[in-house]
C-alpha cells in the first residue's frame, strides 16, 4: 500500500500558537503529508478562527479543521482523529500538538530514510541523543528522566520519553480497537506506550527539538505524576490485568467531530498553489 500520512494537530486554547504550527508544515517534510487535521476540543479562545486564517500556510494537499462533538480531552481527541484516519485509509498518523512546542521538521530524517516503515510507532523524544531543549527547567528534565527510568524498568524496554507531542503511528498501531479503553485525559500517551509494548508492537524513539515560549500548561503536576506512576505500577504487576481494564472516566460509544472547514490545494496549471474552500460535513 502506498504510504498516506495524516498529520493530526490536537488543540485546546492554542490561538497564539496554531498559526506558527501550520506555517511550519512546509518545505521538504510537507511533501510527505497528504492531509492535515486540526482538531479543536472546545477551546474558549479563537483557536478555530486562527487555524482557518493560517490554513493556507500549510503546504499540503488538504487541511481539515474540525471540532469534537463532545469534550473528549486530549486522549479522546486522538481517538477521534484515529477513527477519521481509519475511515480514509491513512497508513500513518502523525500527532503534532497545536501549542508549538515541537517541530514537524524533526520527522524529516525518519521519513526520508523510511525508518517509520520499520516500526509500528516512532515516538519523538526530548531526551534521546541529539535532542534539543529550549527553556526547559532542570527540575523538569530530572523529573522526566526519573519517570523514563521507572517506565523502562516496568516495561522492560528502554524508554526515553513518555509523550512529547510529536509521534507517528502506523495503521497497525493507531487502528487497534484496544486503544478505546485507554484514558481520554492527559495520561493517554504513557498508557498508549505501555499498551503497545503489551501488544508486542515495535516502538522506536527519535530525537526532537522542543521549546517553551508562550504556551500555557494545563497540567497539574502532582496529580499528573501520581497517575502516571500508577500506570507503570499496574503494568509491572500484571500485563494481562493492565490490558483488560478500561481506564476511561466517561465511556463514549464513539469519538467523532464536526468538520468546520476543509481546504484543498489547487495545483492545476502554472498558477501558484492556492487553497480553496470545500464544504465537508463528514467526520
Amino acid at each position: 500500500m502506498t504510504p498516506r500520512i495524516l498529520v493530526f494537530i490536537p488543540c485546546y486554547n492554542c490561538a497564539p500558537q496554531i498559526g506558527r504550527v501550520l506555517a511550519g508544515i512546509s518545505g521538504p517534510v510537507a511533501t510527505f503529508v497528504d492531509e492535515v487535521l486540526v482538531l479543536d476540543n472546545g477551546s474558549s479562545d479563537d483557536t478555530v478562527s486562527a487555524a482557518i486564517a493560517a490554513a493556507p500556510a500549510a503546504e499540503v494537499p488538504v487541511v481539515t479543521i474540525g471540532r469534537n462533538l463532545a469534550n473528549y480531552n486530549l486522549g479522546g481527541s486522538h481517538k477521534s482523529a484515529y477513527a477519521y484516519a481509519q475511515s480514509r485509509d491513512f497508513t500513518h498518523v502523525v500527532t503534532l500538538h497545536g501549542d508549538d512546542q515541537g517541530c514537524l521538521a524533526d520527522l524529516l530524517p525518519l521519513l526520508e530514510s523510511g525508518g517509520h516503515l520499520a516500526a509500528d510507532a516512532c515516538m519523538g523524544s526530548r531526551f534521546a541523543a541529539g535532542a534539543k531543549l529550549t527553556n526547559y527547567s532542570a527540575v523538569r528534565i530530572i523529573g522526566n528522566r526519573v519517570f523514563n527510568l521507572i517506565f523502562s524498568a516496568a516495561s522492560r524496554h528502554w524508554i526515553t520519553d513518555l509523550g512529547s507531542g510529536l509521534n507517528i503511528l502506523s495503521r497497525r498501531a493507531y487502528a487497534d480497537p484496544a486503544l478505546q479503553r485507554l484514558p481520554d485525559d492527559l495520561h493517554f500517551n504513557p498508557y498508549l506506550l505501555l499498551d503497545m509494548y503489551a501488544r508486542g508492537q515495535r516502538v522506536a524513539f527519535f530525537p526532537i527539538s522542543w521549546r517553551e515560549e508562550d504556551q500555557v500548561s494545563n497540567v497539574k503536576m502532582a496529580s499528573q505524576a501520581m497517575q502516571t506512576l500508577a500506570a507503570a505500577a499496574r503494568f509491572f504487576s500484571s500485563r494481562r490485568a493492565f490490558q483488560n481494564r478500561d481506564y476511561r472516566t466517561v465511556r463514549h460509544d464513539q469519538y467523532s467531530f464536526e468538520t468546520i472547514t476543509r481546504f484543498e490545494r489547487n495545483t492545476a496549471g502554472a498558477q501558484p498553489a492556492r487553497l480553496r474552500f470545500a464544504k465537508d460535513t463528514s467526520s
